[in-house]
């Protein structure tokens, strides 16, 4: 039997690890050395192997039963949902009294924050795009919280503020401790301006500023209750269109309805701004605004979930009707850019993979399109469908950019606008391309290649020449050639083949005793790409293995691998795992007590699946953030129903079923030995909300059978992960590392 904790001596005085509430450390080799004990204070914590359940918070239970569908399912820690009384949060308090000091007691913990600060300190560029002859890009020196905005009209400069780069945002100097973080970004069309949203605590709640480019000054405008909106500038730049959520009596804005398109003008409060469309009769459809055609036309894209969405029009010149560009919802549309009455969109509808499409709007007045609820007079695909997955595309000066997965490997096509083949970009490592941004009248574009060994080069594209030189070269100072990235393909259950990628350092001996983590995700059309993470190449250079399991319910192969992992298919995406952790195994890569599990979000869900379905097949598991209650995953936000495009809904009895089968809280078995788990949250995560985290720890607390720990570990001002300040993940993997070091011992 696998037992792994910390017992510490009757009376011992316990203290959180200083490095813990150090903002000194920062965000996402071979030391070998491993001291025995953690001095805190003058209290020598000694790491044994055993843990008991009398160690847990003592939890209590109600009595709440549901009927689901003539199924009475009991709801024993409900009492946790109300995650912000006191009750709850002395809950949590206790639970992190358990978690913390033990975690950072562990033998290696201090080597893996040493490791991790020093790796992560390395200077970092996201992928520079050019507006009106702007160029914009972020940067971090190293150990900076947050990514700093950089500006400059010079093109061929380098960063970081020397030469014509300047300064634009720096979101470190907007908290002590790094927790505010700018979430999102869009320059105006002549790049007057730059709209910006600031999250704080890593909520998924955001204001909007508006900083004036010349003089890097805030103007006086703020706007409050947006969660995801896109900011649609006007051509002139006197204001924008954003999506907001609606107040309730109180003055709140209110998350559980669906939100309206507002436009805000420059220089004029928020209580001004003007309404300018809303769904009354359609309950969960969300409005996202775009302006074409030079500022006569509002483009609004409705999304209700991940599937499918529509696309309608309405004319800004006058207030006309809501006018169909796509509403039959029979795929996803998403706008590429315009070139006169031309729109370009990428599409799934009948493309499972994916194609380019255009439609030529009609160029009658908005009168006359009243009368005939016409606005579109031809719709031509131009590029078709293929083996390889669409990924994105891209418009510049007449050239269209489009990034396909060939087998989860990135590679780039330029096509004219009539669909012809101009060149392939093509990558002949493993590795992931991202970029091609900017505005439709730029002279070039960037884009960046990254892998798992592969920290990235940045090139910059002349949009005349048609040639790539090299931007910037990103250095970490580690030798990759030591590494090695292979993909291999599996077979599932149901015998469908799943790729996955492995990373290690050359000259591993395939015997099975390789501590092994193994990654996935599996939802939301989400394609997990090779890119390049200093937190797992700290825990490859220690010797150890990373598979990252491309499971169906993601995007890898286009939208039938999607829903071959949805609703009633979400079984596949357990199996896939399940199925990729017996190959590990069986090819000598690992056993079951040397795998350990991680996933976050959708992926936290998916190692919840996996432990209580195959608790025998892994020695540790991380699961994150995680959707873990399937059947009440619904109630908390208008944004948390509409992921029921993946998982269905417990309002609907076949959907029930499936869900009910699978849903981690509730297929918990009393005296099962579960392995090593350390579950994690944030308290500000209003995306997955906390309360899955809790409610599944105390209900795996309470059904452990052995001594393997079931820690729980909440965040304080953290959320969903974005915008998570550098020493605050540091710490947190070094917490996951030194745990997996443990338990896989």
């Amino acid at each position: 039997m696998r037992s792994f904790a910390v017992v510490l001596a009757a009376g011992a005085v316990v203290a959180c690890n200083s490095a813990y509430q150090s903002d000194s450390a920062s965000k996402d080799g071979t030391d070998t050395s491993s001291p025995s004990a953690h001095e805190t204070g003058t209290t020598t914590l000694m790491p044994t192997l055993s843990v008991t359940s009398g160690t847990y918070p003592t939890t209590r239970t109600v009595s709440q039963v549901d009927n689901y569908h003539g199924v009475k399912v009991s709801d024993p820690y409900r009492w946790l949902e109300a995650q912000d009384t006191p009750e709850v949060k002395a809950w949590v308090d206790a639970q992190n009294a358990l978690a913390k000091p033990l975690l950072s007691a562990l033998p290696s913990h201090e080597r893996y924050t040493e490791r991790l600060t020093a790796l992560w300190d390395y200077e970092k560029y996201s992928t520079p795009y050019m507006v009106n002859s702007k160029v914009f890009y972020t940067y971090n020196n190293g150990l900076q919280n947050q990514y700093v905005m950089y500006v400059s009209s010079d093109a061929e400069g380098e960063g970081k503020g020397e030469g014509n780069f300047d300064v634009l945002i720096d979101p470190n100097t907007l908290s002590d401790d790094g927790t505010v973080s700018m979430s999102s970004t869009e320059v105006s069309p002549q790049a007057s301006y730059l709209a910006y949203t600031l999250s704080d605590g890593g909520s998924d709640w955001k204001t909007v500023h508006v900083r004036d480019v010349s003089s890097k000054r805030d103007t006086n405008d703020i706007l409050s209750g947006v969660k995801f909106t896109n900011i649609a500038w006007l051509p002139d730049e006197t204001g924008f269109y954003y999506s907001r959520y609606p107040q309730d009596e109180n003055g709140e804005y209110d998350d559980s309805q669906t939100v309206s398109i507002y436009f805000h003008q420059l220089g004029t409060e928020q209580r001004e701004d003007k309404l300018i469309f809303k769904f009354d009769d359609k309950p969960t459809w969300n409005p996202y605004a775009e302006v074409i055609q030079g500022g006569k036309t509002l483009l609004i894209s409705v999304f209700e979930g991940y599937q499918s969405n529509g696309v309608y029009a309405k004319s800004l010149a006058e207030d006309g009707p809501l006018l169909p560009i796509f509403d039959k919802w029979d795929g996803r549309y998403e706008l590429i850019g315009e070139e006169g009455n031309t729109l370009f969109f990428s599409s799934t509808e009948n493309a499972p993979t994916g194609k380019v499409i255009q439609v030529s709007l009609t160029d009658s007045p908005a009168s006359d399109r009243s009368s005939t609820g016409k606005v579109v007079s031809e719709r031509t695909t131009i590029i078709q469908s293929s083996d390889a997955t669409l990924r994105d595309v891209s418009l510049f000066g007449g050239k269209l950019f489009v990034q396909y997965l060939k087998d989860v490997k990135a590679n780039v096509v330029v096509f004219d606008t009539k669909g012809n083949k101009l060149e392939e970009l093509a990558f002949s490592d493993i590795g992931n391309v991202s970029g091609f941004n900017g505005s439709k009248n730029a002279d070039s574009t960037f884009y960046k290649l990254t892998g798992f060994t592969n920290p990235g080069q940045v090139f910059k594209y002349d949009l005349n020449t048609g040639t790539s030189t090299v931007f910037k070269t990103i250095d970490t100072g580690i030798n990759y050639d030591n590494y090695v990235t292979k993909q291999v393909f599996y077979t599932s259950k149901d015998g469908t083949q799943v790729p996955m990628f492995i990373v290690h350092k050359k000259g591993i001996e395939l015997d099975g005793n390789n501590k092994t983590l193994l990654y996935g995700y599996g939802g939301f059309n989400i394609s997990l790409l090779p890119s390049y993470s200093i937190s797992r190449m700290v825990w490859v250079e220690q010797g150890n293995v990373l598979a990252i399991a491309n499971i169906r319910g993601g995007g890898e192969y286009g939208e039938q691998w999607h829903q071959a992992g949805t609703k009633l298919n979400k079984q596949n995406v357990f199996d896939d795992f399940i199925s990729g952790a017996n190959f590990l195994i069986d090819k000598g890569y690992t056993s079951s007590e040397k795998l350990a599990v991680q996933g976050g979000s959708n992926g936290g869900l998916l190692v919840g699946a996996a432990i209580t379905q195959r608790p025998d097949l892994f020695a540790a598991a991380l699961p994150a953030v995680g959707v873990l209650d399937m059947l009440r995953y619904h109630t908390p936000s208008a944004n948390a129903r509409a992921w029921s495009s993946d998982y269905g809904l417990s309002e609907n009895k076949e959907q029930f079923e499936a869900l009910y089968a699978y849903s981690p809280l509730h297929n918990t078995k009393a005296g099962t030995c579960y392995p090593a788990t350390m579950i994690t949250t944030g308290d500000h995560d209003d995306r997955v909300v906390p309360w899955h985290s809790y409610k599944f720890a105390a209900q795996l607390q309470a059904a452990q059978g052995c001594d393997n720990p079931i820690l729980l570990k909440v965040e304080t001002r953290a959320g969903h992960g974005a915008g998570t300040p550098t020493w605050m993940r540091i710490q947190g993997y070094a917490d996951q590392w030194a745990f997996l070091e443990s338990a896989l011992n």
